[in-house]
């Protein structure tokens, strides 16, 4: 099985006056189709530069990157701009939705960028499945500020979905949100794992991480730990609680 990522020896150096900034130093991952995996670690310990990297918003100063299958290293900035809309979904803190814009026409957008560009029955037929996916069919009409936080969380992660990526990418996706609400997203992360698609996950929550399957742990630019996550079954009995609670509430 090809890896969707593989990163050898990257590193990144930002250069900022006379002084050297050494973000990432060497790192060599493999995630592989299906997997779920966090990145951790302490603020300045380069997790947020290496998701960058992963998700072609940054390059890199040396080593070696394939995204399923392709150097990016060899890509003009046109070509990065396709593959990231094609290849990867995005997922963040921030909802990132337009205000003045329904759930299905949010969900839309990034269809707009491609290079085949689809009719317009086309787009809404496809938002609507990836709305149905994450549970918000029945709010396609409505705008943001009729949607809780977890619901706009919900249209942000069916935009991500909608050109069907072979990566999706979140970053602190439950960093907005409430305890339960947190639970809840996970939960709809999950689901889309266990459908196939491969995610990677920045966070700083361990009981976030704990819902992953795998825990990439950074300390100065470099991987301190990658090992399975052990704790998985306690969040997914959490998850089971909260969705046995809501059942009650909407048989009562």
């Amino acid at each position: 099985m090809n890896a969707v990522i593989q990163l050898d020896d990257v590193h990144k150096i930002y250069h900022t006056g006379e002084v050297d900034v050494h973000a990432v130093r060497g790192v060599s991952l493999k995630i592989f189709p299906g997997e779920f995996v966090a990145l951790m670690g302490a603020s300045g310990s380069g997790k947020s530069t290496l998701m960058n990297m992963i998700g072609c918003l940054d390059r890199a100063s040396q080593g070696f990157y394939l995204l399923d299958g392709t150097d990016v290293s060899k890509l003009n900035r046109d070509e990065l701009a396709d593959i990231r809309n094609l290849k990867i979904g995005f997922v963040f803190q921030g909802f990132n939705l337009l205000a003045r814009t329904s759930a299905a026409e949010n969900t839309e957008l990034p269809m707009l960028y491609v290079r085949h560009h689809l009719q317009s029955h086309e787009r809404r037929e496809r938002a609507l499945k990836s709305l149905e996916i994450v549970g918000l069919a029945q709010r396609a009409d409505h705008h943001p500020n009729q949607l809780s936080g977890g619901q706009q969380q919900r249209v942000a992660i069916a935009r991500a979905l909608v050109n069907q990526p072979a990566l999706l990418l979140a970053d602190e996706p439950t960093g907005n949100l409430d305890s339960q609400t947190s639970i809840e997203i996970m939960g709809v992360f999950q689901k889309l794992n266990d459908a196939g698609i491969t995610i990677v996950m920045v966070t700083h929550e361990l009981d976030i991480a704990s819902y992953t399957k795998r825990t990439v742990i950074l300390r100065d630019g470099k991987i301190l730990t990658d090992e399975p996550v052990k704790n998985r079954l306690i969040a997914e009995n959490e998850l089971q609680k909260l969705r046995a609670a809501q059942q009650a509430v909407q048989l009562a």
